[in-house]
């Protein structure tokens, strides 16, 4: 019976059952699009990955990386991401100081930090958008302001005044979805050690509430790096599951820092 090795990691959080979990099968080639996304479906993560392994680039290792969420391929993705690398630099190429994905959003490489990874992704700056008629109420509460990247990224960024509000939303889910095919970025500047916080949600995408969203970073970093005036930020995701991220804007791209736990690992078999 046909099987692959499949890894489940738990990204953004240095203990098991928190952050964001992923599932990550390292392939010779990759499945055909209808298997893969079965697969994903059964996993019913938030993303499964699958990598191919292409060569290497002196002593860093190139892969090619592919993301599912239970119902469609996805152009970004943070978390699995960082699960892969861990993947990678745990068990395919211990001794490599780094990686570089391949992806639909261009090359993604992942460096050894400590006892945390540090991706180089695509800075995504927003501008202000009108409000969506209805938004607000299907959210469950009115943000202070809506923004979008230009750059083809599909999340509304929606800014409420405080982190209380946005730990209290309680989305219509089937709203939301009226909206398509937006996902939904709630955040809010932080208390305590976080500059901000946030909440994630892509009911299109068949993820409710996302436990935590690298990608939205992408967004969210530039906005929030001018309103407040710092380059680096200390970021966490207020989900049930929560997570933690250290954020760098350097221009057009930004750097986000993460830890990562293996939780699981095994075989999928294949009838």
């Amino acid at each position: 019976m046909p099987q692959i090795e499949i890894y489940q990691v738990d990204a953004f959080t240095s203990r098991a059952f928190g952050g964001n979990s992923a599932a990550i099968c390292p392939l010779d080639a990759f499945l055909d699009d209808a298997t893969a996304q079965m697969i994903a479906r059964e996993n019913n993560l938030s993303e499964t990955a699958y990598i191919v392994r292409r060569g290497d680039e002196g002593d860093v290792p190139v892969f090619d990386l592919r993301w599912f969420t239970p119902t469609t391929e996805v152009d970004i993705c943070g978390h699995a991401t960082l699960a892969s690398a861990h993947v990678v630099l745990a068990h395919l190429a211990p001794d490599a100081p780094a990686v570089h994905f391949e992806t639909r959003s261009g090359r993604l490489t992942v460096t050894r930090d400590g006892d945390r990874l540090t991706m180089d992704f695509p800075a995504l700056p927003p501008k202000p958008v009108t409000t969506p008629e209805g938004l607000g109420a299907a959210m469950g509460a009115e943000p202070d302001m809506v923004l979008k990247s230009d750059r083809g990224d599909r999340d509304l960024l929606l800014v409420y005044p405080d982190e209380a509000l946005v730990r209290g939303l309680n989305p219509d889910q089937a709203a939301l979805k009226a909206f398509a095919p937006y996902g939904f970025i709630a955040s809010a500047p932080g208390s305590g050690d976080a500059d901000i916080v946030s909440r994630c949600f892509f009911p299109n995408h068949g993820i409710p509430e996302d436990p935590v969203t690298g990608s939205a970073h992408c967004v969210m970093v530039p906005y929030w790096a001018e309103r407040l005036g710092k380059q680096t930020l200390f970021a966490r995701q207020i989900s049930q599951r929560g997570g933690e991220l250290w954020l760098k804007d350097k221009g057009d791209r930004i750097l986000i820092t993460g830890q990562a736990v293996e939780v699981m690992r095994g075989a999928l078999f294949l009838a």
